[in-house]
């Protein structure tokens, strides 16, 4: 029989349930408690209310909240690009060319490394309240780099995304024909055992739509669930391509025509949004209130990578959607736990209700509006990661 655990004296406490505490999206629920029954929330609700267990935990007039949902990253790779991000920064634009240094050095990476570097990027969003992540292969673009990147990333987290289609590889930039044929045919058959997704890179530089098609259809004939690269460097057929597939997401959504913002919004595609990369390369910021106002379902995520998002911080990215995104809140703590959830299709993460895996953040702070009023400051003072307190 596994213990119980009560959190109690929660400030403010986000459920994502709008049939709890104050009917808002969010669930909150003010002077709150939760109940954790080995790895599973068992009861929420108003702290006077809770029933008896085994242990009290005093949440000492702090906020609780789910933990966040970190819905696409690449965590995979060998290297950085510090010598490219500083030449951006210094004026020169972004393109998909530079995958190409990464794919470089992920190649001359070993196993081993490989392994430790994910590891160490996953302890570092852990310690900033993220308990549930993807992360994509992407980085090798061979049979046997992309085989393997997957099966180190299959030992840590069950949202494994193949993307082999992330560009061209560089010993076949002139026949991408006949690198859609190995993506579909050799390189698929090595890496669907170890992934959940297939992914495509649906942009200028990297893949068109008819290729997309092609690959994610191949991908989905294998078990693998389709979601995009869409429309982050410019227009596109990325997102139209994603909602006929019934991807579960479209992901950057940064230029979009009105007919893309209504085909999300009349779909289940969740477009995630990755203020990260626009951050790191000074790009046009996507709509995020364009988006909410026509009723598509909004992730944020921060698109953990060497090139053009090495961050791993959701709550940073919290900030930034609130800052330069239209999002109120509300909208962008929403996005980041049940938003991520929903781009996963998932419905026992980003949420503290019950049947919910007990995955927490404890802030610093009486509220989760703290995340977007006091950017950059380290808040998340707890972490617990299906009912184990790993922070």
């Amino acid at each position: 029989m596994s213990s119980s655990t009560v959190i109690t004296n929660i400030a403010t406490l986000v459920t994502n349930d709008p049939s709890l505490g104050d009917h808002s999206p969010l669930g909150l629920v003010r002077d709150a408690a939760v109940v954790v029954e080995g790895d599973r929330v068992v009861w929420t609700g108003e702290s006077s209310k809770a029933p008896a267990t085994d242990n009290r935990v005093d949440a000492e007039g702090r906020a609780v909240l789910p933990g966040f949902v970190d819905s696409h990253s690449h965590l995979l790779f060998g290297g950085d690009r510090t010598e490219e991000f500083n030449a951006r920064m210094s004026g020169r634009p972004y393109g998909a060319g530079g995958i190409r240094t990464t794919v470089a050095a992920t190649r001359a990476t070993s196993d081993a490394e490989l392994e430790a570097g994910l590891t160490r990027y996953l302890a570092e969003a852990l310690r900033q309240g993220t308990t549930t992540f993807e992360t994509k292969s992407g980085y090798g673009l061979t049979t046997a780099d992309e085989s393997r990147a997957l099966r180190v990333a299959a030992r840590h987290t069950d949202e494994v995304t193949f993307l082999g289609a992330h560009i061209v590889a560089p010993e076949l930039t002139d026949d991408p024909a006949a690198y859609v044929r190995l993506v579909t045919g050799e390189m698929l058959d090595a890496c669907a055992p170890y992934a959940r997704w297939i992914d495509v890179f649906c942009e200028k530089g990297a893949f068109d739509g008819d290729q997309a098609r092609a690959i994610l259809t191949a991908g989905r004939a294998r078990g693998l669930h389709p979601r995009i690269h869409a429309n982050q460097l410019s227009y596109g057929p990325g997102v139209q391509l994603a909602v006929e597939l019934d991807a579960a997401s479209a992901d950057h959504c940064t230029h979009l025509t009105d007919a893309d913002v209504d085909a999300l919004a009349n779909s289940r595609t969740v477009a995630t949004l990755l203020p990260g990369a626009e951050f790191s390369t000074r790009a046009r910021w996507p709509d995020a209130r364009r988006l909410l106002d026509a009723g598509a379902t909004v992730a944020l995520s921060t698109d953990c990578n060497p090139g053009s998002s090495f961050t791993s911080s959701v709550p940073f990215c919290i900030a930034l959607a609130v800052r330069d995104m239209g999002m109120t809140p509300d909208e962008a703590v929403w996005s980041a736990t049940a938003g991520g959830a929903a781009a996963l299709r998932r419905d026992d993460v980003g949420r503290l209700t019950p049947g919910a895996y007990a995955d927490l953040t404890l802030l610093d702070a009486p509220s989760h509006v703290h995340l977007a009023y006091r950017p950059g400051v380290p808040l998340v003072a707890g972490v617990w990661r299906r009912g184990v307190h790993v922070h």
